[in-house]
């Protein structure tokens, strides 16, 4: 009796050791499996997250990780310059203002470009000194210039955050120098917030491709000259870049959104969490290279093109319109953009009145006679219903013209 209940024992214990055995395999294999998958596309990208998006039409060619809430470090200046040249295309602030650092400002640690309490620069230099040097001093000057203080400054970067869909993003300063947990963003919305400057501010350029520059710091110590560097080495190490900001802590890793324009096609790569400032350029790269040879941008400027569609019952015959935007259309794998080809269609039977805005019909487009894509037509007046009145006027009119011929 006392053997058989030895062997059952020995029996149970072996029975547990190959089930646990058995889950440990299947983890291990699941493991496997979310690796190969983030390995899988061949691109063998190390860093955390990464994404690859077009500038025109927002299209993504490329993600990893893209929505996972990761601290941004100085790639949060993307969203301050944002809201300087919000600040200026409103003309709250001009370019040539004078900016005077506070002692806050001055306080700043990590990178910066050594601004004094009480020095003075127009907002032009702090751009300058925020894009190229990465200068959490000038960043924290501009944002007390524009706000009053970073507080305020930082509730007005995160309503901006929220106006683009940014969803996995919260800011707790101005530059990125925090090591808070609550200060986070995602590739997805850097890219979103990178897409937003280089599209409405595309002067942003300007100051993104400064490779070195000299800025004067004036006190009451004298005037001596700083040298800028750009921190984002893709200026050199690849041919086709056009900016835009880096970053690094101790939380963060290395990070970068780069952008980059060749054959007219603008993209955005960007890179968090990468394990070195080496790998996170060359990941960038790679990011780039890979949407270059991927896809083709077809853009119709039709804008501003006058379209006609009739209306019955109105003060007039026939409403003016337009259509309500340019088209693109971001072709994958080599189609055939050569054969695209476009048809208007106005809406029919239209009854007065129309209001400025209304859809008026559409811009349809075909490759190889399939439907990929359409842009509304829209009414750029209002026409008014006639009138009892205005028949009988413009009846009268006609009459008068029969008349005269």
């Amino acid at each position: 009796m006392l053997k058989r209940l030895t062997a059952f024992v020995l029996m149970a214990i072996i029975s547990m050791t190959v089930i646990s055995g058995g889950a440990t395999v299947s983890a291990t294999t699941d493991e496997n499996v979310q690796e190969n998958t983030a390995e899988g596309d061949g691109l063998g990208i190390q860093s955390k997250a990464a994404v690859l998006m077009e500038k025109t039409t927002g299209n993504v060619l490329y993600e990893k990780n893209a929505d996972e809430k990761l601290s941004p470090a100085s790639i949060t200046k993307i969203m301050t310059l944002i809201l300087i040249f919000d600040n200026i295309e409103s003309g709250k602030i001009k370019l040539e203002d004078m900016v005077t650092t506070s002692e806050y400002a001055k306080s700043m640690g990590g990178s910066q470009v050594f601004l004094a309490t009480g020095e003075q620069q127009t907002v032009d230099t702090l751009i300058k000194c925020i894009i190229v040097a990465s200068g959490n001093d000038a960043s924290v000057a501009m944002a007390e210039h524009i706000a009053g203080t970073e507080e305020e400054f930082v509730k007005m970067m995160n309503k901006r955050a929220k106006e683009l869909g940014m969803n996995s993003t919260n800011f707790e300063d101005c530059c990125g120098l925090t090591d808070s947990t609550n200060h986070y963003t995602s590739a997805r919305d850097v890219a979103i917030m990178s897409r937003e400057l280089i599209s409405k501010y595309p002067q942003i350029h300007n100051y993104s491709t400064i490779w070195m520059e000299n800025i004067t710091h004036t006190t009451d110590k004298g005037t001596k000259e700083f040298g800028l560097t750009n921190t984002n080495k893709l200026l050199k190490q690849y041919q086709w870049t056009t900016g835009l900001k880096t970053g690094s802590t101790s939380l963060a890793k290395y990070c970068v959104s780069a952008t980059a324009k060749k054959n007219d096609i603008e993209l955005i790569a960007v890179i968090m969490a990468a394990p070195d400032y080496k790998i996170r350029f060359s990941e960038a790269i790679k990011l780039l290279e890979y949407g270059y040879g991927k896809c083709d941008l077809y853009s119709d400027v039709i804008s501003g093109e006058k379209v006609y569609v009739k209306i019955d019952g109105g003060v007039k015959e026939k409403v003016k319109c337009s259509p309500e935007s340019d088209f693109n259309y971001l072709g994958m794998n080599g189609e055939n953009l050569q054969s695209m080809t476009k048809k208007i269609i106005k809406e029919k039977n239209v009854k007065a009145s129309v209001k400025k805005g209304d859809v008026m019909g559409k811009y349809v487009y075909y490759i190889d006679g399939s439907e990929i894509g359409s842009t509304n037509i829209i009414a750029m007046e209002n026409v008014k219903k006639m009138k009892y009145t205005n028949a009988f006027v413009k009846t009268g009119k006609k009459f008068l013209i029969d008349i005269k011929k």
